[in-house]
């Protein structure tokens, strides 16, 4: 039981991870209670799935237009300085928005458009706080320090909306935009307390025609890294809009509050922080990892779509929750082992577009499906889409183990005159430690 526990949070023994974990969790918690405000707002101000939809795509809309660059920046640069900058940044949209509904002023398009704003700043912080985990704490502690992380967003997920539920009732909006304006100077002090000599920093990307090019030529020849993104591509524009549904399901399925809409949120949270702990015991990822987090993750969203009562949906949810955050977790701590140091910024944008950027994508498309045929039916077609990425991805590991069998085994001497060829006729596949672990997919 000690070593479990010692195990789980192994990551916080490190003093700069346990600045940063705390920063986290006040910043975070004020961010899910500004998200619960702006939607809960959406949904006073037009009563539409769309909306609430655009509200959610819109926010990640500059994540998929200039999250590339947003990487490339954080290779070029020190992470912990753009972080800096971008988390007062982010007080801006915060303050204007509790200005607007403290006064009564918030119309529909001021939201959308500082919704915009904090995106833009999203697209530069996202990258460098993905990749700085690893700075922090090394590669070896990389999947215990992404579990803790998720454990940190998922706690939040929790509190942000039970105290935004709480207040919302109690007093109005406008407050919860408030909080998370004062809550990302918890960060700020966070990021310049760290001990500098203490960070795993790598040698900075030097500037050079054709880098995000490079990148993407990397991830393409990598299964490491494609299987996991292509699941995530898939997975993050339909299964992941949680943001557009639950609101739906609270008012127009249930027909209940904004106390109703922080339940569901918070029984997912509650299931969240239960996968991430799990996932930070383990220790490892893999393949099989990967594969049975999306399969599960599909066949709960199933299972909550066919609730017929609310308190049903709302334990449907819990381990709903669980598998989204291992699924998550998985796939970035295996991106996170599999990277070379110097591409990590730029991979972590990918991810960060393919998990974030899809939702300008599928957040209106599913905010439109469950307009015309109800909350329940945005459920269905993301618990199809999990179980698609998981087939996908076990015949795609399935694949890629056998390249690497073929390509270790029967490998000619050579005469000294010829460059020897693996069996198959394809060039050896550049593979790190961390990568042949993710293709052991015990």
């Amino acid at each position: 039981m000690t070593a479990t526990l010692e195990r789980t949070f192994s990551s916080l023994r490190v003093p700069n991870y346990r600045k940063y974990f705390t920063g986290q969790v006040v910043s975070i918690t004020g961010n899910w209670m500004q998200i619960v405000g702006e939607m809960w707002l959406m949904v006073k101000l037009t009563g539409s799935g769309v909306s609430v939809g655009l509200t959610a795509g819109l926010q990640f809309l500059p994540i998929l237009l200039f999250g590339a660059w947003g990487g490339l920046l954080a290779d070029r640069m020190s992470k912990r300085t753009l972080l800096t900058i971008t988390q007062l940044s982010m007080m801006v949209p915060a303050v204007t928005l509790f200005v607007l509904a403290l006064t009564g002023a918030a119309q529909p398009w001021m939201v959308l458009a500082l919704v915009l704003v904090r995106g833009t700043i999203l697209a530069l912080d996202n990258p460098a706080r993905q990749s700085f985990v690893v700075e922090i704490v090394g590669a070896d502690r990389v999947l215990n320090a992404v579990a803790l992380n998720s454990v940190v967003v998922h706690c939040s997920r929790i509190l942000g909306p039970a105290a935004a539920g709480t207040i919302i009732a109690l007093v109005g909006i406008a407050p919860c935009f408030a909080v998370n304006a004062l809550s990302f100077l918890a960060m700020f002090i966070a990021l310049r307390t760290m001990d500098p000599s203490k960070l795993h920093t790598p040698k900075l990307a030097v500037k050079a025609r054709g880098e995000l090019r490079s990148a993407l030529r990397y991830v393409a020849r990598t299964p490491e890294l494609r299987i996991p993104l292509a699941m995530m591509a898939l997975v993050g524009t339909i299964s992941f809009n949680f943001q557009v549904l639950l609101p739906l399901l609270a008012d127009f399925t249930w027909h209940g509050t904004a106390a109703t809409y922080a339940g569901l949120t918070a029984a997912m949270g509650v299931g969240s922080v239960m996968g991430a702990l799990a996932a930070g015991a383990r220790g490892r990822v893999s393949g099989n990892l990967l594969v049975v987090s999306s399969l599960l993750f599909g066949v709960f969203l199933l299972a909550a779509a066919a609730a017929p009562t609310l308190w049903l949906q709302i334990l449907a949810l819990v381990p709903l929750g669980a598998a989204s955050v291992t699924f998550a977790a998985g796939v970035n701590s295996s991106l996170q082992i599999a990277v070379e140091p110097v591409m990590r910024g730029r991979v972590m944008a990918l991810y960060s577009i393919v998990f974030l950027g899809s939702t300008p994508i599928g957040a209106p498309l599913v905010g439109w499906l469950a307009e015309v045929a109800g909350p329940r039916a945005g459920l269905v077609a993301g618990g199809i889409a999990a179980l698609v990425a998981a087939g996908f991805a076990a015949a795609a590991y399935s694949r890629a183990d056998g390249y690497r069998r073929q390509d270790n085994g029967n490998e000619p001497a050579g005469d000294g005159r010829t460059q020897p060829r693996s069996g198959n006729g394809r060039a050896p596949r550049p593979q790190s430690a961390g990568a042949l672990r993710l293709l052991d997919r015990s």
